[in-house]
């Protein structure tokens, strides 16, 4: 039950390059979490490399949203290739871009759907393949003389501070595993005048 929260991605952006008669595909992956994230990468990928003439990418999420495009390449012959290369190796919150600079031959479909593909291959076997986790987001507000106790759990779940504010009225935020969720709540039930706000509520009310 606790791995079901689990899935693969990458610790850092890796690079690879593979080459067919003469054009050069330089293969770039990027941990992200989020399609906002992947599009700015792209753009970035575009703007330093202006020479290029196509910037294929694919992108996967662990909600399992994932898209992917040839740029101007033969349909399917770019974005899907790249996709299935993430699928096949089950990653996740990952964007592979490849950049393609034109050698003056023309490959083919097949010729395409392989260089796509090594690109790929060669830029994630550069990566350090690494185990994540969902998570909730939680806001967690306290009165000072209950900071020992927040504290305590915060250090038995090895849970990351965010945005503290200690005061008064004390204010934090951690990011929870889902399979510990329950663990979280019911310690931090415990302590007096402890107040759990999931952030994701607090967004879509806004």
């Amino acid at each position: 039950m606790a791995e079901e929260d689990s899935f693969l991605t990458i610790l850092s952006p890796s690079e690879g390059l593979f080459k067919d008669r003469g054009s050069r595909f330089l293969g770039f992956a990027f941990p992200i979490k989020t399609e906002r994230q992947a599009r700015d990468l792209w753009q970035q990928l575009k703007e330093l490399h202006p020479k290029a003439v196509h910037w294929c990418y694919a992108w996967r999420l662990s909600t399992g949203l994932s898209r992917s495009s040839d740029d101007g390449e033969p349909s399917g012959s770019a974005g899907k290739p790249i996709l299935n290369v993430l699928l096949s190796r089950g990653l996740s919150n990952v964007l592979v871009v490849v950049v393609r600079y034109f050698g003056g031959t023309l490959l083919g479909v097949p010729g395409l759907i392989n260089a796509y593909k090594m690109a790929t291959e060669a830029a994630l076997d550069e990566a350090e393949v690494i185990t994540d986790y969902h998570t909730t987001s939680y806001q967690i507000t306290f009165p000072y003389e209950s900071m020992n106790g927040v504290m305590r759990v915060i250090k038995e779940m090895e849970l990351e501070i965010r945005n503290p504010v200690y005061e008064m009225t004390c204010q934090l935020e951690v990011d929870v595993r889902m399979a510990l969720e329950e663990e979280f709540l019911g310690k931090c039930s415990r302590a007096e005048g402890v107040h759990i706000t999931p952030m994701k509520e607090q967004e879509s009310e806004e």
